[in-house]
């Protein structure tokens, strides 16, 4: 299967430049034109169809390109980002290298030059990926592909299952409430009922029963929220 990049660019003819050098590097490219439909777009994918890295163009209709750098950053933290821009001022290169983005590129630029980006960030996320993987008793969480491994079976997890089920793992036993758990699903701060999170958790949980059966490690807490409690 081909890495995937998504080409977040409103300038038709330059987004279609970039698509043809890196499909004929045997990429897969996805294009979107405006900074509001991004969020979603990733949002509604699950984790193991999450692109491979995001080229960003800073000025776009919609939420900019520095605005979307960072929430791709807080939802997604593996995912590297690429930001384009015709904008050189020294202060932007620092301000979209300090809000998540692993490289940044200048217009006019070569496209081939584009390519030799892309394959150079790509290898440093590939070499992070064994570091980056959390282990908890059985359960493994693969932060780069974004997905769970019970006892090596792949649990196919949604952006925001995963985000709930890691901030759980990271403190076994603490009881987390609905509030604290939707401040990390939507970093956004995006107005949902609680009545959300209960149905991200059914589902989570119904995922982790698939692979393990008779197992119980998410729990409720009458009142108050859910915690993680691997079994002993």
């Amino acid at each position: 299967m081909s890495e995937s990049i998504l080409i977040v660019e409103d300038e038709i003819k330059i987004a279609k430049l970039i698509a043809d050098y890196l499909g004929a590097s045997g990429y897969t490219t996805y294009h979107l034109e405006h900074g509001n439909d991004v969020l979603p777009w990733l949002q509604d994918r699950p984790t193991h169809a999450l692109p491979s890295l995001v080229l960003l163009d800073l000025m776009l209709p919609g939420t900019d390109g520095l605005t979307l750098c960072r929430q791709i950053h807080d939802h997604w933290p593996s995912l590297p980002v690429i930001m384009l821009t015709a904008r050189v001022e020294e202060v932007d290169r620092l301000l979209g290298l300090e809000l998540g983005a692993d490289d940044y590129i200048c217009k006019p630029f070569s496209p081939r030059e584009v390519v030799a980006r892309v394959r150079a960030v790509l290898r440093r996320a590939q070499s992070r990926q064994a570091s980056d993987d959390v282990a908890v008793n059985q359960l493994v969480l693969d932060e780069e592909g974004w997905r769970a491994l019970a006892d090596g079976k792949d649990i196919e997890l949604t952006a925001v299952e995963f985000q709930l089920l890691k901030v759980m793992m990271s403190a076994p036993g603490r009881i987390f409430s609905r509030e604290q758990l939707m401040d990390h699903m939507y970093r956004d701060h995006r107005i949902v009922s609680e009545r959300t999170v209960d149905s991200h958790i059914k589902k989570l949980r119904r995922k982790i029963a698939d692979a393990w059966p008779e197992r119980e490690i998410i729990r409720s807490v009458y009142g108050v929220g859910y915690k993680y409690q691997p079994e002993e």
